[in-house]
């Protein structure tokens, strides 16, 4: 495989020659269509991804069914779920479902040993990356303890719907964006329906008053 690649990720472009050709040839690009199970609850991890283009979502499903997103990997990220299993040993927890199409390098288990023992640009990307994820995760804990449903409902409208007045996502997606129950969400959509501020149909969700929703989500 060429080493293309390696020089996508900045941490990776400065190191030997030597510690590239040992990425390059030992590791596999992988192509993805969306809604693929990357990985699963029970499933040892056999490689190290870094995923070059499209969007894994990484999410916990408990025995009931319930979900909450933990978070995404994008191009240029890794798993910090693979990362941690590939380190203790220990089988996945959650599972990785991928949302769009994805370009992805797979570097298998023995490879990844190796990089990381002796490369030290290698061990950089992978712990900085994993810094970040945990971050992101203690993120998500401390929301769904701490912060009221209805101003975090209303930054994930906000976030989804970026630019536009639109969020295509059913109440079940909205409620593992969350980790609440679809339940309770809906009667949280249903009151900022009655208030005017946006309007609810089959898998879709207008916002039809951003300045009220902007000011529920940045209010204490």
């Amino acid at each position: 495989m060429s080493d293309t690649w390696v020089d996508q990720f900045s941490d990776l472009a400065v190191l030997s020659a030597e510690d590239k050709k040992l990425l390059s040839e030992r590791a596999v690009q992988v192509s993805l269509p969306a809604g693929t199970t990357v990985f699963a609850p029970g499933v040892p991890a056999e490689s190290f991804m870094l995923v070059l283009e499209g969007t894994i979502r990484v999410q916990q499903v408990s025995p009931s069914g319930r979900e909450i997103v933990l978070y995404r990997v994008t191009g240029g990220d890794s798993c910090i779920l693979t990362t941690s299993c590939l380190f203790s040993g220990e089988a996945y927890l959650a599972e990785g479902v991928t949302e769009t199409d994805v370009e992805a390098i797979a570097i298998p288990k023995a490879a990844f040993e190796e990089a990381i023992a002796r490369s030290s640009g290698f061990r950089q990307l992978v712990f900085a990356d994993y810094s970040d994820r945990i971050s992101d995760i203690m993120h998500v804990v401390q929301e769904v303890a701490f912060e009221r449903l209805d101003k975090r409902l209303a930054q994930r409208l906000l976030a989804l719907a970026a630019t536009e007045d639109v969020v295509k996502a059913t109440h079940q997606d909205l409620a593992a964006e969350l980790g609440s129950a679809r339940e309770v969400v809906s009667r949280q959509l249903k009151e900022l329906q009655r208030r005017g501020w946006i309007s609810v149909s089959r898998g879709e969700i207008a916002l039809t008053r951003r300045d009220d929703l902007e000011r529920l989500a940045a209010s204490e």
